[in-house]
């Protein structure tokens, strides 16, 4: 079986995308097995006991209309402002 130098350099390119597509799956498995989850976001907590745990959350009450005793705006969590950077003198 003869082989021409054109054949040569299709298997050889084939050969090189088939490997780069196999080192790209792995390394993005590994990637997503590195990723550690990240705790939810404090605006979708809805119970305040869940929000009060958390140190980095804050609870904000619910308004309530004093006329008719109805419920202005729902209670909710918050996360809590950041430190200001400090300014380098």
């Amino acid at each position: 079986m003869k082989f021409s130098p054109m054949k040569i350099l299709q298997l050889s390119a084939a050969a090189l995308i088939m490997s780069a597509f196999a080192y790209g799956g792995v390394s993005a498995a590994e990637k997503k097995k590195e990723a550690a989850p990240k705790p939810a976001a404090c605006n979708s907590l809805k119970a305040e006991g869940e929000c009060e745990a958390r140190q980095d959350c804050t609870w904000v009450a619910a308004v309530m209309d004093k006329k008719s005793g109805k419920e202005k705006r729902r209670a909710y969590c918050r996360a809590k402002p950041k430190a200001p950077a400090k300014k380098k003198t």
